[in-house]
């Protein structure tokens, strides 16, 4: 099995060579005409997206291969705007001819006459802040399977009440173009990495699950410090932990929020209202507060897509804009949004670089890539030895969030009470409940050990690679849901 997925994976990598010369093949002459087709009945902004992205997942439960699959993706969008309505379509087939007649479908949603015209191309200069020495895509088989072994090692045998290890790695290389009506012509090529492991532990009655995962915009250089072995243990332990914790009694108390993916309270309960997507509408609970003050003074919060080799990071947007370090909070005061080159138009606001979709087969529109608060003044040991009565959540789940409200529900997969300013027992099966603007003013002590998760984030342009991170943070005082005591 694995010297066929070998075999396939060197088919498809030659493949993908080809498909990306094709990109490189579009000259700004056929651009031009495309624009020019596109913006015949009164559009006043054309863009085009021409993408070729190979992706592979292997997988191995235990000490088994699992799954082994490589897709290679391929295909050009175009869209137009008009005012503030947008049509947009998607094709596989990247030829000229067929662009072209794609934009003159799509222009016949309109039945104006011509009105504005391209701008002179001028394209994006950047350094890149990305680098890949070991393209994925060209490493052997074996060596991605070591890995995930090993991982799947140091977690069964960390206890035998770990009855299940499943390790996954994926990888995925974009190349992009985009050219547009406003004189845009950007190229980037996007490498994401990562690896995977869900853990599941059982006493016989119980069970209990566990994940963790590692990932960058790199290759798999990425992995030379990587302790496979390791990961694989702590993330056993965890789930060990939890089969054995009592079950939280739901109650309103002081909650210390630890750093890496505890970022995703930032990115759920805040980043989405702060989103342009959101904003325009009217939809986000923060529309029209810049300038006010949202938050605690001791936060300041950051979305930054230049980052080197983050998992969020990107060199240019997917409307090809070159991302950037933007400023959403300082001080508690709220200073920018996300946003997006329609959406811009729209509120009157500068782009900010966060334009972003999954592939050729959605419109971008603002999104996050690495957002986080930045660091305190405070220790991880100063807050907990200042917390006389809380609960700690040290390892974060999944959410649900409503930007409009900013109201929120997360499980917590590793939490500790906090008693008498010491870590003591831990609880299993709680929740935090609340709202993104309370928490945000509830905010009191944050430490120095910023630090960033990795995850996937969906939404309407798709799921996209994006970094959640922060300090440890304490809030004052925060609802926790839980079982136990019923």
């Amino acid at each position: 099995m694995l010297k066929y997925c070998k075999d396939l994976l060197i088919y498809l990598v030659l493949y993908y060579k080809n498909e990306s010369d094709v990109i490189k093949m579009m000259t700004k002459q056929d651009a031009r005409r495309i624009l020019e087709t596109a913006l015949a009945t009164g559009g006043d902004f054309a863009e085009v997206f021409m993408e070729t992205t190979i992706s592979n997942v292997l997988e191995i439960t235990s000490r088994e291969v699992t799954k082994a699959l490589t897709q290679v993706i391929s295909g050009v969008s175009v869209r137009i705007i008009k005012d503030f309505k947008e049509v947009f379509g998607y094709t596989n087939d990247k030829s000229i001819a067929s662009i072209e007649k794609l934009a003159a479908e799509l222009a016949s949603s309109f039945d104006g006459s011509k009105t504005t015209d391209v701008a002179p191309f001028k394209e994006t200069l950047y350094e890149n802040r990305h680098p890949v020495k070991v393209e994925p895509s060209t490493e052997k088989n074996e060596n991605k399977v070591n890995i995930l072994m090993k991982m799947n090692e140091g977690a069964l045998e960390y206890s035998k009440e770990i009855v299940q290890s499943v390790a996954i790695l994926t990888d995925k290389t974009q190349d992009i173009l985009v050219f547009a009506s406003d004189g845009t012509w950007a190229t980037d090529r996007r490498v994401n990495t990562r690896a995977l492991i869900n853990v599941v532990a059982s006493d016989g009655k119980v069970m209990q699950t566990a994940s963790d995962n590692y990932g960058f915009n790199q290759g798999m250089e990425m992995f030379d410090n990587f302790d496979s072995y390791k990961f694989g243990e702590e993330t056993a332990k965890v789930a060990v932990t939890m089969l054995h914790a009592d079950e939280m009694v739901g109650q309103e108390l002081p909650v210390i929020i630890h750093n890496a993916f505890g970022g995703v309270i930032l990115h759920e309960a805040c980043g989405h209202s702060l989103e342009a997507t959101s904003v325009a509408k009217g939809l986000s609970v923060f529309t029209g507060k810049i300038g006010e003050k949202i938050a605690s003074d001791i936060v300041t919060a950051v979305d930054d897509g230049t980052i080197d080799n983050a998992w969020g990071s990107l060199n240019v947007d997917d409307e090809g804009t070159p991302t950037q370090r933007n400023v959403l909070i300082e001080n508690g005061i709220l200073k920018s949004y996300m946003v997006d080159k329609r959406n811009g138009k729209k509120m009157n606001a500068a782009i900010t670089g966060s334009a972003r979709r999954q592939s050729y087969k959605f419109s971008p529109t603002s999104r996050m890539t690495n957002t986080f608060f930045i660091n305190g003044n405070a220790t991880f040991e100063e807050i907990i030895k200042n917390t006389e009565y809380g609960f700690f959540a040290k390892k974060m789940g999944g959410g649900s969030v409503n930007p409009s409200t900013g109201e929120f529900n997360f499980a917590v997969n590793e939490g500790y009470m906090v008693e008498n300013g010491k870590i003591t027992k831990p609880v299993r099966g709680a929740t935090l409940v609340g709202s993104g603007k309370d928490v945000l003013k509830r905010i009191d002590m944050i430490a120095d050990n910023l630090s960033f998760g990795h995850g996937m984030c969906g939404s309407v342009s798709g799921s996209l690679p994006v970094n959640v991170g922060q300090p440890t943070i304490r809030v004052s005082m925060m609802t926790v849901g839980g079982k136990g005591g019923k």
